[in-house]
């Protein structure tokens, strides 16, 4: 293990790619356009941390504090420059249960532990695993993401302080009713019509931010009552301050510090992990999203570190922790968003919006936040998933509708999970289903079985059923030059078909192995002979083959 782990730090992330312009040549237009966009990405940020503040059961400057803290360092050394990190809703639903039972400080705890983990996947280059990821579960994730922003907006349709916290996101609540209700949708559609006509009459100024600003300055001008960012809960606090949660006493909140002990380990080691594995997967989808609009790849190890640093600092802060958040990183990148920058004013805009201006921000409508977050529905939604899937194959439709539900029902993470493991065994099985074998005699009377087909763990078993070791000659010869040897299950399925021969009085010897599988053989101690040329196809060389390796006749 200490080698891997030294191999891995050898090979750790370059974090080249630092510069706040990010490829990008910098010019008074293009900053500009940046802090704008981060000025929107603020503004769109605050009602969402204070929501995910709510479902994780503590204090809403944990939530904006966490924003702040995540989404600036994160924005300084991510692996993407455009994207958006903060508190989200995925990580806020396995955080109550822990809030609940031990306090909000073994939460900053398990976020300390949260972020080492990260940097340690992130120093592993383990992250790169997300490109197993397929491309209908992206889509299907992409789906039920834009599926649960559109939910999540229908909170804002509900008299403020109704909402009941369910754990697992807010529920209840009474809904607005008559000119209530007439004025938030009215609202909400003039804004989505500010963010669609926009673009065509000036890009000067970022669709959204245009549109927030004008409903907001048309619902403050005239006096017109509805819901605003105040009737959630105050957002004004002062600057972050280090704070250890560690040690004895009572904390920030009231609650139990977390002692600094095996004890405190074994509670929040389960939370962290899970906590760590769902801001990564979530992350790195969202480093592949932003990827494919801004055309730009890699980074995925330099982000997991990013954000294992962000979530350590965090938890040292006082803050929830958190991950990228796809939806505003869309909003970010609709906006011109394309470097550090933006990033980082979104950031520096929120914490000045805590700390000075709370009383200004706390006036904005919800209903100018929510068609803002209506329009990033709308550009996030795959519609074209609907043609494509009747062209693609069934499994893959399947698979896009399942991640979709999933997604929507459960969680993002482990949709993703879900999707993957069945696209496997999907893979797995059509793989296992196509081996089968061309048999032809040679001249000195020696039977030939030509495999065609991949031979692992889901082949093996059909591959043992290919031969008649009763029927066949004293010599047999297995051809693979149409196959691969993948793994242990291959191994042992050909011990057990030579040992079949074996009994039978008969040989068998092997033919045309590649190189790959070559190695697997010659390491397992199969070959009786042994020869560097036939993986090379220079000489077809026939490997005799020595049973009683892997005792696969038992």
């Amino acid at each position: 293990m200490s080698r891997v782990l030294l191999a891995a730090l050898a090979a750790r992330p370059s974090f080249a790619d630092l510069n706040l312009s990010a490829g990008e040549p910098i010019t008074i237009g293009r900053v500009r356009i940046e802090i704008l966009a981060g000025l929107t990405v603020a503004l769109a940020l605050v009602p969402e941390a204070v929501a995910f503040a709510f479902v994780a059961g503590v204090h809403p400057l944990v939530g904006l504090y966490a924003a702040f803290i995540v989404g600036f360092i994160t924005a300084l050394i991510g692996g993407r420059p455009g994207m958006i990190s903060g508190a989200t809703g995925a990580l806020a639903v396995v955080m109550v249960a822990l809030v609940a039972q031990h306090g909000v400080e073994y939460l900053f705890a398990t976020v300390v532990l949260m972020g080492l983990i990260q940097v340690f996947v992130g120093i592993m280059r383990w992250a790169k695993f997300i490109r197993l990821v397929p491309h209908p579960v992206m889509l299907g994730f992409v789906n039920g993401l834009a599926i649960v922003i559109f939910l999540a907006q229908m909170s804002q349709f509900k008299v403020p302080g109704t909402i009941v916290n369910t754990g697992h996101g807010m529920s209840g609540g009474e809904w607005l009713s008559g000119v209530s209700m007439m004025t938030m949708l009215a609202l909400v559609a003039l804004t989505m019509a500010i963010v669609w006509l926009m673009p065509k009459v000036t890009k000067v100024i970022p669709a959204p931010l245009a549109g927030i600003g004008i409903v907001a300055i048309l619902v403050i001008a005239f006096g017109i009552d509805v819901p605003r960012v105040g009737d959630l809960e105050s957002i004004k606090g002062g600057l972050p301050s280090f704070h250890n949660p560690f040690g004895t006493g009572t904390g920030l909140y009231g609650t139990p510090m977390a002692p600094f002990s095996l004890d405190t380990l074994v509670i929040i080691a389960p939370y962290a992990g899970i906590l760590a594995a769902i801001g990564l997967i979530e992350s790195l989808l969202t480093l592949n999203l932003v990827g494919d609009m801004t055309n730009k790849r890699g980074g995925a190890s330099q982000e997991s570190i990013a954000q294992g640093i962000a979530n350590t600092v965090t938890g040292f802060f006082g803050g929830m922790g958190g991950c990228a958040m796809i939806g505003q990183s869309m909003i970010n990148v609709k906006s011109g968003g394309r470097t550090r920058l933006a990033g980082i004013a979104a950031a520096l805009f929120l914490l000045l919006f805590i700390v000075v201006a709370s009383s200004w921000i706390e006036q904005i409508p919800l209903a100018a936040l929510v068609g803002v977050m209506f329009m990033v529905v709308i550009g996030t939604f795959a519609w074209n998933s609907f043609k494509i899937m009747r062209k693609v194959p069934l499994m893959d439709a399947f698979v896009i509708v399942l991640v979709t539900v999933v997604t929507v029902m459960t969680d993002l993470a482990i949709a993703v999970v879900v999707g993957v493991i069945v696209s496997a065994l999907a893979y797995a099985w059509q793989n296992a289903t196509r081996i089968h074998a061309n048999r032809a005699v040679e001249a000195d009377g020696a039977k030939v079985y030509k495999i065609r087909g991949p031979l692992f763990f889901g082949s093996s078993e059909g591959f043992s059923e290919l031969f008649t070791p009763n029927e066949d000659p004293d010599t047999v010869i297995v051809d693979f030059v149409d196959s691969r040897v993948a793994d242990q299950s291959a191994l042992q399925a050909i011990e057990a078909v030579a040992l079949k021969y074996e009994e039978a009085g008969k040989r068998i010897q092997l033919r045309h192995l590649s190189k790959d599988c070559h190695y697997l053989l010659s390491k397992a101690g199969h070959l009786i002979v042994d020869s560097d040329d036939d993986p090379d196809y220079e000489i077809a060389v026939d490997y005799g083959v020595r049973t009683g390796i892997l005792a696969a006749g038992h």
